[in-house]
């Protein structure tokens, strides 16, 4: 035997049973590739409702209406 790597008699190693049985999953695509881009008015919109239903405060609000207006 040669080297550090166990001989089983041309079997797999159980950690290549495992990656033979488990391959692993392709990379998933960042959410914002495929979303459209949204209109300043849109993301004023939804800022809006975001204040409307109390996610955000009337600071955060300003703060980034601000940003959107820039």
């Amino acid at each position: 035997m040669t080297g550090g790597v166990p001989y089983y008699g041309g079997r797999f190693t159980p950690a290549q049973a495992y990656a033979a049985a488990h391959p692993p999953r392709p990379p998933a695509q960042p959410p914002t590739a495929n979303a459209p881009a949204l209109s300043q008015g849109d993301q004023v919109e939804a800022l809006q409702h975001l204040l409307a239903t109390g996610v955000l405060t009337q600071e955060e609000f300003d703060e980034l209406r601000t940003r959107v207006e820039r």
